[in-house]
Parts: C-alpha cells; structure tokens; sequence
C-alpha cells in the first residue's frame, strides 16, 4: 500500500483546470491502486502563511525559548513535512499564474524544504533526503509555455523536488487553455491521454 499526498493551489474551485486533472489523476490511481491511501491538501482552502520571522523563530530558536506564535508556525511546518515525510507519491496541482506557480505553492515549499529534514547540508553541498519517492506536476496554462524561456514552473519545481531529493518527477501540461477552443481542447486532451498512461 502506498500513501499520495496531492496539493491543490488553484484559487478557483469551479472551472479549475488543474483540478480537473487532479480528479482524473486520483480516479485513474485509485482504479488501478484501490488499497493506496490518497490525502488531498488544498492551499486554496487552508493557506499556509509565507515564510516570515515567525516560522523562522520557530525553526531555530531552543525550544524552551519559544513564544507561542512560534510553536504554533513550528507545529504548522511539521504537520507539513510530516505529510510528505509520508507519501510515496507526491501530486502538486499548479495553474500557471504570472509565468510561475501560485505563491501559494510557493509557501508550502518553503514550509517543506527544511535543513536537516528534507535536505542536509554536506561537505559537498546539499544532499536530498527524500529519496524513493515518486512525483508528477498537473499544470494548466493559458498559452504554450513548454520547453520555452517563459516557463518558470517546471525548471523551478525539478530543482526544489531534485533538492529533496525527489528525481522521479513527471511533468503533464495542459496548454493553450486560452488561445480558443481549438487550442483549449486540444491541450486537454492531451494532458488526460497523458494520465491515463499514470499508475
């Protein structure tokens, strides 16, 4: 039995592309893995903050020294790690907002890519410690970004999972959602003949 952890960062809950593939992915995963557990977290719904002196007090001050806004921010970021500490496969959901991911995507990462915990720091540079795992990113994108200097979300995630430890990642794009309906129909289509090769 294996343990999927799915983020969801999609502002919109209705007519969310993302969340369309999300669905399908997890339809697909279960039909094939019945016994696999799959946990869902939507930033949408329940934001993590962003990365601020608070978390960061929480992270490095002794514990016998902590206020409670920052234990509250460290039993925050834990909850988060511990999360993915425990999935097999790892599912981020990002719509392309401004040629990136969501900040809300964003602040998740912060919130999980933690010295000592997902990663080390080494003689020779930082060493992953998620190894084994397997990922795959749903992306939905108003024009054709694939491959060209304007996508900034698969470079940027291949080197934050990479940095994890996390090699194993497959990328399934779902573009020119809004260059018409030709386009749009198009793009996916593609991306659900892509998921229906996942499992």
């Amino acid at each position: 039995m294996s343990r999927i952890l799915v983020i969801e960062s999609s502002a919109r809950q209705q007519g969310s592309v993302s969340r369309e593939l999300t669905q399908q992915f997890i339809a697909n995963w279960q039909a094939a893995h019945p016994a696999d557990q799959v946990q869902v977290r939507d930033l949408a719904v329940e934001p993590v903050p962003h990365l601020d002196a608070t978390l960061l007090g929480g992270w490095m001050t002794p514990s016998e020294q902590q206020n409670d806004a920052e234990k509250a921010a460290l039993a925050r970021s834990n909850q988060l790690t511990d999360e993915l500490l425990a999935a097999d496969v790892l599912v981020l959901a990002a719509p392309m907002y401004n040629f990136a991911i969501p900040s809300t995507l964003k602040a998740w990462l912060d919130h999980v890519l933690r010295a000592g915990v997902t990663f080390k720091y080494t003689e020779t540079g930082p060493q992953g410690l998620l190894t084994g795992k397997r990922a795959f990113v749903l992306t939905a994108r108003g024009g054709i970004y694939a491959g060209s200097a304007l996508d900034h979300q698969e470079p940027y995630l291949r080197q934050a999972l990479a940095f994890i430890g996390i090699h194993d990642v497959q990328f399934i794009h779902a573009e020119g959602l809004n260059l018409g309906a030709e386009f749009s129909e198009k793009g996916l289509a593609q991306a659900k003949a892509k998921l229906a090769e996942v499992a």
